[in-house]
């Protein structure tokens, strides 16, 4: 396989959640979270946070259960597409092109899927919506105003996905197929049970953890997570969750894996759990090796610090927040 340069991943772009109850998701992503809406249909909504040029980072559908459809990657170059298309193809994947799409701001699409059955989406054009003139940050290099609303995040972080294949496997595949790093990974007697992974300088893009024994599906998120810019607008955030009526499931505390600050809350009308996320390290060094957490270092790895007796829902609905495999 022969090209002018190899096609390369930019950075993570959307995920595409549905809900049971659109209403009451809305208003926690926009009135809670603070992400602002770009577009909506009676079954959709897009949003995006304030740092974000892009038409979405997060589309709401409804639904008759909590699920993950697929999450989107912005590529580097236009002619990138092409070349992940013969990338993939070529490594035995299945690939389908979708025109461009007026609804949700994207040009040409691939769409395909991880072994573990995890759905992506691969474009390069995208629409860039204005922001209306009462809702405008006085920055130039910023969309909306600081804190127009709820916590504010600024921007998608990563996601973490759950699988009941191998981890390993499907680590292996990101990066023979998208060029996906390996940074950071928990190592176990019986193999590889999580590994965090990146195309950008972040510690991860994405994570791929092993799911419990338990588990009704093959194929699941974990957590979708905003990035705010310091621990104390994590804080700051826990509060006005608080003051929403929705208790953290987890944190604030620290991870180990990453350095970062987190604090895990729930979509009230899904069961979907997100990620308030601060701090951590930046990757530069071309010559990483990956971190290696092993058995003794897993509490470390997983919370630093932290609050740790998280108690699972047994809601129908927060446990099966899936994709369809």
């Amino acid at each position: 396989m022969t090209f002018q340069h190899y096609p390369e991943v930019a950075k993570l772009g959307a995920a595409h959640l549905f809900t049971p109850d659109l209403e009451k998701s809305l208003w926690f992503f926009r009135d809670v979270i603070g992400l602002e809406v770009t577009a909506q249909t009676e079954t959709k909504v897009y949003l995006r946070a304030a740092m974000e040029r892009e038409h979405h980072s997060l589309v709401l559908e409804a639904g008759d259960r909590a699920r993950l459809d697929h999450v989107s990657w912005r590529v580097k170059r236009p002619e990138d597409l092409e070349g992940f298309h013969t990338l993939l193809t070529e490594n035995g994947n299945e690939v389908a092109v979708e025109a461009p799409n007026r609804e949700d701001g994207y040009g040409k699409s691939l769409r395909l899927q991880m072994p573990s059955g995890h759905k992506f989406r691969l474009y390069y054009d995208v629409d860039k919506p204005g922001v209306a003139e009462a809702d405008r940050s006085v920055l130039l290099n910023q969309r909306y105003k600081s804190w127009n609303r709820g916590i504010g995040v600024r921007r998608i972080d990563h996601v973490n996905l759950w699988t009941t294949e191998n981890p390993e496997a499907q680590h292996d595949w990101l990066t023979q197929n998208l060029g996906f790093k390996l940074r950071e990974f928990i190592q176990t007697p019986g193999g590889r049970v999580g590994g965090w992974m990146s195309v950008t300088p972040l510690v991860h893009d994405v994570a791929v953890m092993q799911a419990g024994p338990h588990e009704t599906t093959p194929a699941r998120m974990h957590h979708l997570a905003f990035w705010l810019d310091n621990a104390a607008d994590v804080l700051r955030a826990a509060d006005i969750c608080v003051e929403a009526g929705i208790i953290p499931d987890q944190g604030p505390g620290k991870h180990g894996v990453s350095q970062a600050f987190f604090l895990y809350v729930r979509d009230p009308g899904s069961g979907h759990r997100v990620e308030i996320f601060s701090n951590g390290y930046l990757i530069f060094d071309p010559d990483w090796e990956p971190v290696e957490w092993g058995m003794d270092d897993i509490a470390t790895a997983l919370t630093m610090w932290g609050p740790t007796d998280y108690v699972p829902h047994t809601d129908d609905n927060i446990m099966n927040t899936t994709t369809e495999a």
